[in-house]
């Protein structure tokens, strides 16, 4: 399948500024959220569920049903075995040399595991307890599995039902369903995690930014395809709303706090675990101006081949940089004062080489894998309306 450079390009720099929020430095603060009230997370998401609605409803398209769902299940199982590595070497090597450094910010991330190491295993490895900076791999596993009954929902139901579920789930998110259920369930099965160590995303919230994503991706490859046209006043109301965002998050008096010290006005209206409503707009908003926009302003600009390379191994570079994170925060802990400048320029630097290296290197073992042949050759794409039929 073709890839799109743009895309990789895009999520190469929301690697970037991931990165660079993660890893304490003097830039983690003015770099967060540089576009307004949205972070790198929601623009990774959007378009890792964009591509994977792009590629496995082709294949749903063109190979049937079972195969769309085993090319989910196979990439969902990657990932949980890419989760449960990076949680032994958290639990490993960052737990040893966090405790013998005596970092604050280490005990602050395995606090209950260090309480409870032997359910903090087990349910780590359930997906149930998440510590932080590791919380968003199982998000992806969860929406892996559901992604293939989500598509063919969509294709008989069509897109309008299934995202009207998904608008009621979120907009009951905003309402702590979240919590709630969870105290029910572990009033149920004595599950002894507790709420707050389970993850900072809210699943019920962030399942509509990625069947979004999945929706508008499966739309790029449908047969009867068209290209995205908005109406001006869209365009218009977009343009305004990102620019006053962008204003407003600069040079407000709050910087990435809208409402400054009125907490509750600030996880009302747009607090990032929650999606809040406000949120939602201002992403909307950015990517409306960057579908309409960005081709002409990247065909002017030279092609950011290092991003490119950092997109396309997105998987890889992102695990490398929760590495990378890990031992900073178990070695230098989590104040970037402590360094000077210079220090954290070179840290910096070290990191990103290290990053664009993985990238180099994933490049390189898949151009020598060779790739196997799919049922001893071509197939001939199945009709849309059988392909997808449960």
């Amino acid at each position: 399948m073709k890839r799109y450079w743009e895309i990789d390009a895009t999520r190469g720099l929301m690697l970037v500024l991931m990165t660079i929020t993660h890893v304490p430095s003097m830039l983690t603060d003015p770099v967060g959220q540089p576009f307004g009230f949205v972070s790198a997370a929601e623009g990774f998401v959007l378009l890792s569920a964009f591509v994977s609605g792009l590629v496995y409803s082709r294949v749903g398209y063109t190979r049937g049903v079972a195969a769309m769902r085993e090319a989910f299940w196979r990439r969902a199982l990657k990932i949980y075995l890419i989760q449960a590595l990076l949680l032994i070497f958290l639990f490993t090597v960052i737990t040893m040399v966090g405790l013998k450094t005596g970092q604050p910010a280490v005990h602050e991330l395995l606090k209950y595991y260090l309480a409870q190491p032997h359910e903090g295993l087990l349910y780590s490895l359930l997906l149930v307890y998440q510590p932080a900076l590791l919380d968003i791999l199982p998000l992806y596993i969860l929406f892996m599995l559901l992604s293939p009954w989500v598509l063919v929902a969509a294709f008989r139901f069509g897109w309008g039902r299934v995202m009207a579920v998904s608008a009621v789930l979120w907009l009951l998110a905003q309402f702590n369903m979240t919590p709630w259920l969870y105290g029910h369930v572990v009033a149920i099965l004595g599950v002894p995690v507790p709420y707050g160590e389970t993850g900072s995303f809210d699943t019920f919230a962030w399942q509509f930014l990625w069947f979004a994503g999945l929706w508008l991706g499966a739309s790029r490859s449908a047969p009867d395809a068209q290209p995205l046209r908005f109406p001006p006043w869209l365009l218009i109301a977009s343009v305004v709303v990102t620019l006053y965002c962008l204003y407003w998050r600069h040079y407000g008096a709050g910087g990435q706090a809208p409402f400054g010290d009125d907490m509750d006005m600030n996880t009302l209206l747009f607090d990032k675990w929650r999606l809040a409503p406000l949120r939602l707009v201002n992403l909307a908003a950015i990517c409306i101006v960057s579908i309409r926009f960005g081709p002409e302003i990247l065909a002017r600009l030279p092609r950011p081949r290092a991003l490119e390379a950092m997109g396309s191994a997105s998987l890889s570079v992102f695990c490398a940089h929760l590495v990378v994170v890990l031992v900073v925060l178990a070695t230098f802990g989590g104040d970037h004062r402590v360094r000077p400048w210079w220090g954290d320029v070179l840290l910096l630097a070290a990191v990103f080489a290290l990053l664009y290296g993985v990238a180099r290197a994933v490049a390189w073992l898949e151009a020598r894998t060779p790739r196997p042949p799919r049922g001893g050759g071509r197939r001939e794409p199945v009709p849309a309306r059988q392909a997808l039929q449960p």
